[in-house]
């Protein structure tokens, strides 16, 4: 018997030899082929969503990292922010072959979340600039919350009480990797301020892509959404305190990489929103990169010339209970 492709609503299996279809109303009539790949792929849709997010958090870290280094050349935050949206633009790009519907009417819809995911990583960057990479990334994880609220207001389908469960779990420990032992760390307020603000409109971003792009399909509305983005990119331009030519050689490549991690983890966790919806799950998973930031801070910082690594006992034990509390709330999900 030879197995037709599976289709959740409907799957029509053809008997060789016979040039007859038997449509099939319970996987128990399916052939094993069938079931093998029905099983293969229920697995990927359970998996990946959950494996997607931690990806990408692993790679925002890299990112970051990068990214803080660059800075330390006087790179700046204008140039930075244009290079990384152009760069995440021809990232995105990627994804056209994946095929989907343009709809020339609703433009504006990829162009408003442009607005948001631009607003987003300018502030991020500023948070980069001016603060520690373990405090901004931790500050960062209060999208979490954010997107569960959004989730409940802007979408139909609310958000279960685990979810929400685990969403105080995560800001608990958000707080708890942030604390320190009382030693003055440099620009601390307006580093949270700027992480805050840049967490509330990667939130509303993340929301608004699992709301609109169902109906453009993965590889149509982020794609224009980045190219949007990579447009309004170019109003920094004024705003560069030197042309792009005088960077210095030695801050492209941390520029490049910091820029490219971070425009490909973009990717990675935007499209599993896109793709599989359950904005609020992805993002509690995402969080992690709140701990991951501070073990790469204290294992490899000095790789990157980063100055954060020197903490003391006090500040161990908290974020070590800030660690708990988020492995917590990702088992939560995951269960």
């Amino acid at each position: 018997m030879r197995c037709a492709r599976y289709s959740p609503r409907a799957a029509t299996v053809s008997a060789s030899g016979q040039g007859q279809a038997v449509r099939c109303s319970s996987p128990s009539n399916f052939p094993l082929c069938t079931k093998v790949t029905l099983a293969f792929h229920r697995a990927v849709d359970q998996v990946l969503p959950k494996l997607l997010p931690l990806l990408a958090a692993l790679l925002y870290v890299v990112g970051a990292l990068l990214a803080k280094r660059a800075s330390e050349f006087g790179v700046g935050i204008w140039r930075t922010a244009f290079i990384a949206n152009l760069i995440a633009a021809a990232i995105f790009a990627l994804l056209l072959p994946l095929g989907g519907t343009f709809h020339p009417p609703l433009l504006w819809q990829p162009a408003l979340v442009a607005v948001f995911f631009l607003l987003g990583q300018f502030l991020n960057f500023l948070a980069l600039q001016h603060g520690d990479v373990s405090v901004a990334t931790p500050v960062m994880g209060l999208k979490i919350i954010l997107v569960a609220v959004f989730t409940t207001l802007l979408l139909t389908s609310g958000v279960s009480l685990k979810l929400w469960v685990a969403a105080g779990l995560s800001s608990v420990a958000i707080a708890l990797l942030n604390r320190t032992d009382g030693t003055p760390r440099h620009h601390v307020g307006r580093t949270i301020l700027y992480a805050g603000s840049s967490a509330t409109m990667f939130a509303i971003f993340d929301v608004l892509v699992q709301k609109w792009s169902p109906a453009w399909g993965l590889g149509r509305f982020l794609p224009v959404m980045l190219g949007f983005t990579a447009l309004f990119s170019f109003v920094f331009v004024p705003f560069f305190h030197a042309p792009l030519r005088e960077i210095s050689r030695a801050a492209w490549p941390w520029l490049l990489g910091g820029c490219g991690f971070i425009g490909l983890q973009s990717v990675v966790f935007v499209s599993t929103i896109a793709q599989f919806g359950a904005a609020t799950t992805a993002n509690v998973i995402y969080s992690s990169r709140g701990l991951w930031s501070v073990l790469a801070v204290w294992i490899v910082g000095h790789w990157f010339a980063n100055r954060e690594q020197h903490l003391g006992a006090t500040v161990l034990r908290w974020r070590l209970a800030g660690a708990v509390l988020m492995m917590a709330a990702i088992a939560l999900v995951l269960a």
